[in-house]
């Protein structure tokens, strides 16, 4: 036998005994991947508080420039006054005319609150509140795995692809890939 026949026979033993070791340590690894047959969301609900904003349409009573109603109750007392006076006689007439321009009086200091009360204008106005907003969050995912012929179950924080990593005969949870 010649150097190169027994340097090939060598080279060859080796090579077979490489391939055969490497698919023998893959035997008894086990798989490397296990398979997801099904994903179904887990999901809380979650209370936030949210500001919530809005255009009002706001009333205002414009400032009034007689606040004690003096012209409503002299004009009513002159014309209550004048009434009362066409009533009766004698010291009947001065108590009607006295009478009458109280009454006037009186009634015109309501007239003139009634006008200043109904002189309003508008406004809009931004009106703010805080409101509880109910919304649904996805707080992980509940996984169904077949690895080695036997089927799992396993709650993971990311949605998997459709295989888990294996690495020493337990799923690889913490990585997404």
């Amino acid at each position: 036998m010649n150097n190169s026949m027994l340097i090939g026979a060598v080279v060859g033993g080796a090579a077979v005994l490489s391939v055969g070791a490497v698919a023998g340590y893959k035997a008894i690894s086990g798989p490397s991947y296990a398979e997801v047959l099904n994903v179904a969301e887990v999901k809380e609900v979650v209370h936030s508080p949210e500001r919530e904003c809005g255009e009002v349409a706001v009333t205002h009573k414009k400032p009034a420039q007689d606040q004690h109603r003096i012209a409503g109750t002299l004009i009513g007392g002159v014309l209550g006054g004048v009434l009362g006076h066409q009533v009766g006689g004698g010291n009947g007439k001065t108590l009607a005319t006295v009478a009458g321009a109280a009454a006037g009086g009186y009634a015109g200091n309501q007239v003139q609150k009634n006008m200043q009360d109904k002189d309003t204008y508008t406004t809009n106005e931004e009106r703010c509140k805080t409101v509880n907003v109910r919304q649904q969050k996805v707080v992980g995912y509940d996984v169904k795995y077949r690895l080695d012929g036997k089927e799992g179950m396993v709650r993971m924080d990311h949605r998997p692809d459709e295989r888990i990593p294996v690495k020493d005969g337990q799923l690889v949870l913490n990585s997404q890939g």
